[in-house]
């Protein structure tokens, strides 16, 4: 029960919910979200250990990088977030563009 209330408070944040819409196409390096959405890198790291905490995202560490990607091993998770995607109409975020250092 505590796992499905870490899911359900992640996904109440409008933040976090802009971020699984950017990881819903590919990985990306926390400069690609900072950038994409215009906030401090404190702040998105934040929100990217809530989302990794419910189990939403999983990260990769590449040289001083980190890179994070929608966790889909979980079939739960896979399907809650479609049906999220299915009512999320985000047009806020900037397209990425990704930096050389990351």
């Amino acid at each position: 029960m505590q796992q499905l209330l870490l899911i359900f408070k992640a996904l109440s944040e409008e933040t976090r919910l802009r971020i699984l819409r950017l990881l819903e196409k590919e990985e990306l390096c926390v400069c690609d979200i900072t950038e994409s959405l215009n906030m401090t890198q404190p702040n998105i790291s934040f929100h990217l250990g809530m989302l990794k905490e419910a189990g939403l995202i999983k990260d990769r560490k590449d040289g001083r990088w980190m890179h994070y990607s929608l966790n889909t091993s979980d079939v739960f998770i896979r399907f809650l977030l479609l049906g999220v995607f299915e009512r999320i109409k985000d047009k806020s975020a900037k397209e990425i563009k990704r930096k050389e250092k990351c």
